[in-house]
């Protein structure tokens, strides 16, 4: 890798230039029109009325360039427009293989509290493509140029002559910042004014979802301008607020394909009806013809699973598909991770092509009066597995204020049996009064490994990719009417630990043997009165074993050997990051087997964290029988 002296001097001598901090220009070079009759837009038409993405210069900075493995990588500033007088620059990461010519183009745009990264530009480049990730809210990371928070403020501070100032995105007049905003009284999804706000008056064009989406669009024009890129192949893909963001991109016309992760189906519960009617998820999907593929973990908070059908009958794209790995929230592993990079080949290079959506059909009306589920997926590929979920954790009418319920659910894996083309499970239910969700996964093998950078910039390899059904949906009514009943019977046997255990719980590192399920939040293994909590473990070495239940642990003592050992666990054994001892099993959700915990307090704590267990020792442990035990502990 090699750094180019002369482009950090060139940033230098930006220094120097007003419009550089968002000067002072005239009227008439505002992006955007003035309110007509001081009235805010009601419309996504009137919200974005006299935006033309193409029509600014882009003034173009380049702060770093350097190489790295074949790529050329380059931290750029170019604007995004004129507010209020001022100039806003958006600062990004742009990376393209050495000597490409003809390029796909990429805008890749961060999350909340996340940073514009060079691994995504990076990864992307090694596998033929151009990328731009921008930092929307101010943050950097590439090497020796890294901009935090502490940096942003730096900047918007001025302080040219601390060590750390660097140029970032300047929104001059406005505040499209988040985590921090520029302005404390900011709330970055708000419509409301303020002295940051473009308009006086409640108006989507207040709001930072607005002038972030303006600022992905004009790195749409960024990409369709860089010489190596061809301007018919662009694509844009985000993760939780990115993936909201990627949806409101997708609308551009020069968007050919999308990939929204984590957001961008849910936003549509908002008290404000102008907020609703402009800025709302369903607003922006109603809009959307290019491809678009939905990575949608089924635990999400964020992007919520249940509001997954509706996206998907909003769009006008007939292209689409879903991925929708069960028990994750927010994060997700390499199979489901890759369904991005897998969508732009298709879409952007026409070197892959995703087997369609597995069809579903669910039976409430059965001889046996257990709903049964059928799926029929795409065999053009060899097929690796089937899988159904179930849950009876979803909520009608599922918003922002349900999050531990979106985030704990129990998804119940059924096992398919093939028949003719066709997989086939029943589906028994524990209640009638809730509703049934089911939703079917097929995975398939890749011929050969695809590496990329994460959610999170991680690196990974996947050998296999997802893909999912819709998610079908049956109302307490509807059970009733085809006369289903709750066969589902309580267990004190938690997990048996036998052949396909590992389907009803989840790890987001594989390579590791720590896992985690919700199987305690369902009503099927709720503890009766006064049980212990048992399990059996063998280990070959001395070890411990630390149990977690939601913010609570506890450690057991593993001798180490060839023979089993039965270790139990009260209430009172679990402990808090602040000693607090749990006092019942009634309100536990989650459980976690593992070597070692770090509890972490909460924010608003002073509490140091606690660490529970040690390192783990020798080859992974054997489990047995987790279960609930009422005979009394010794």
């Amino acid at each position: 890798m090699r750094s180019f002296a002369g482009a950090v001097c060139h940033c230098v001598l930006l220094l120097a230039l007003p419009s550089a901090f968002g000067g002072d220009l005239p009227a008439a070079t505002e992006t955007l029109p003035p309110l007509e009759k001081g009235v805010a837009p009601g419309s996504f038409e009137a919200m974005w009325a006299g935006f033309d993405p193409r029509a600014e210069p882009l003034e173009t900075e380049t702060i770093k360039e350097w190489e790295e493995d074949g790529v050329v990588l380059r931290i750029v500033r170019f604007r995004i427009g004129v507010f209020k007088g001022k100039k806003a620059m958006l600062a990004a990461v742009y990376g393209f293989p050495q000597d490409g010519s003809d390029l796909p183009g990429l805008v890749q745009i961060h999350g909340g509290g996340q940073f514009a990264d060079h691994k995504a530009c990076l990864a992307n480049a090694r596998r033929g493509y151009a990328t731009v990730s921008i930092a929307w809210a101010g943050r950097i990371s590439a090497p020796g140029y890294r901009v935090g928070s502490t940096e942003v403020k730096l900047f918007w501070d001025g302080k040219t002559d601390d060590p750390g100032y660097k140029l970032t995105t300047d929104w001059g007049a406005v505040d499209g910042y988040h985590a921090p905003g520029r302005n404390p009284g900011n709330v970055f999804p708000s419509a409301k004014p303020g002295a940051w706000t473009l308009d006086p008056v409640e108006s989507p064009r207040n709001s930072g979802w607005f002038l972030c989406a303006l600022a992905a669009r004009r790195a749409v024009t960024f990409l369709e301008q860089q010489p190596e890129v061809d301007s018919g192949r662009l694509g844009v893909y985000g993760h939780s607020m990115g993936g909201k963001l990627t949806v409101m991109t997708a609308v551009d016309a020069r968007v050919k394909a999308a990939a929204p992760s984590c957001g961008g189906v849910s936003d549509r519960y908002n008290q404000s009806p102008l907020f609703r009617s402009t800025l709302g998820d369903d607003v922006s999907l109603k809009r959307i013809t290019c491809p678009i593929m939905f990575l949608s973990p089924a635990n999400d908070f964020h992007g919520r699973i249940g509001d997954l059908p509706a996206a998907i009958r909003e769009i006008k794209s007939p292209e689409w598909r879903v991925t929708c790995s069960p028990h994750h929230n927010h994060q997700d592993t390499p199979p489901y991770e890759v369904a991005t990079l897998l969508w732009f080949d298709q879409h952007l290079k026409g070197e892959f092509e995703f087997p369609q959506t597995p069809t579903l059909r669910l039976e409430l009306e059965t001889p046996d009066h257990v709903p049964a589920v059928t799926v029929t997926p795409d065999t053009s590929m060899p097929l690796q597995a089937v899988d159904f979920y179930f849950t009876q954790h979803g909520l009608a009418r599922e918003t922002p204020s349900d999050r531990e319920v979106s985030m704990h659910r129990f998804w119940h894996h059924a096992a398919a049996v093939e028949s003719n083309g066709q997989w086939r499970a029943k589906l028994p239910l524990s209640a009638i009064d809730k509703p049934l969700w089911v939703y079917a996964n097929v995975r398939y093998p890749l011929a050969e490994p695809v590496s990329g950078a994460g959610y999170y910039y991680g690196s990974y390899t996947a050998r296999s990719f997802n893909v999912s059904s819709s998610l079908a949906i049956a109302a307490p009514v509807e059970l009733q009417a085809a006369g289903v009943q709750a066969t589902m019977k309580p267990s004190m046997l938690i997990e048996s630990f036998q052949d396909g255990w590992e389907n009803e719980w989840f790890t987001y590192r594989p390579q590791e043997w720590a896992r985690t399920t919700h199987k305690l939040n369902d009503a099927r293994w709720k503890a009766p009165p006064q049980a212990t909590l048992a399990i059996d473990v063998r280990s070959a070495a001395a070890n411990r074993l630390v149990i977690v239940l939601d913010d609570y642990a506890a450690v057991g003592r593993l001798a180490g050997g060839n023979t089993w050992q039965t270790i139990t666990f009260a209430p009172g054994d679990f402990q808090s990051v602040t000693g607090e001892r749990l006092a019942d099993w009634d309100t536990v959700r989650r459980l976690k087997l593992c070597p070692l915990e770090r509890l972490r307090a909460p924010r608003q704590s002073a509490a140091a964290p606690k660490v529970f267990g040690q390192p783990w020792q020798g080859d992974p442990p054997e489990f047995r029988n987790l279960r609930w035990d009422t005979a009394k502990r010794e």
